[in-house]
């Protein structure tokens, strides 16, 4: 993991460039705490509240923003539902207790068009490939979980799709609920006839990653 922290009196925030595709959203957010276009140091802790730098942290969806309170509130939770949430033309955003590839996570963005150059993450080369599929796609019967929390493996095959196993609620751009699982392969390679679900399409379409 590439993240760094830095320090402030009441928080520490933690950044891992390797994760971030969506640093216009914490910029906008406080432009006083993330500095845009700062020739050195660009993230100024004390410079915002606590509640305000939280919340920004939590609303980065590729989890790059992180913090770590001294105040003696509280840290981050896992969320009550594990959920991904499929972007229209873009890539897979998870919030859950996660392991990714040997990494701890609570929220991540993950490539589904097979074009990053950082994967399993996103880096955003789906705007620059052209990638089209739907974050609307149809839903499937399926019946509530048993727990619809708890720990989330993620795992990217060799070559092939994102193994997923746990409690997960697949969920469209605009929260409508597409899936509920324990265990899913999802389309990471961009050929499948049945985004977000892997067909085998990585096979013909010789996909590495």
């Amino acid at each position: 993991m590439t993240r760094r922290f830095v320090e402030g009196e009441a928080i520490d925030v933690g950044f891992d460039g390797k994760r971030c595709i969506h640093s216009r959203n914490c910029v906008l957010g406080h432009p006083d705490v993330f500095e845009p276009n700062a020739p050195g140091e660009w993230i100024h802790p004390d410079a915002g509240s606590v509640d305000a730098i939280t919340f920004i942290a939590r609303s980065c969806p590729s989890g790059a923003i992180t913090y770590r309170r001294k105040d003696g509130g509280p840290d981050e939770q896992p969320p009550v539902v594990n959920t991904v949430r499929i972007r229209e033309n873009g890539p897979l955003a998870f919030s859950a207790d996660m392991e990714i590839a040997g990494e701890d996570a609570l929220r991540a963005t993950l490539c589904r068009c097979g074009a990053s150059g950082n994967k399993p993450y996103c880096d955003g080369s789906h705007t620059k490939s052209g990638f089209a599929a739907s974050g609307e796609p149809a839903a499937k019967e399926s019946s509530p979980l048993e727990a619809r929390d708890g720990t989330l493996k993620v795992t990217p095959q060799p070559n092939g799709s994102l193994k997923v196993e746990g409690n997960l609620e697949i969920v469209s751009g605009t929260g409508r609920t597409i899936d509920r699982v324990t265990r899913v392969f999802l389309c990471r390679c961009g050929h499948s006839k049945n985004k977000p679900f892997c067909d085998g399409s990585h096979k013909a379409a010789g996909f590495v990653g």
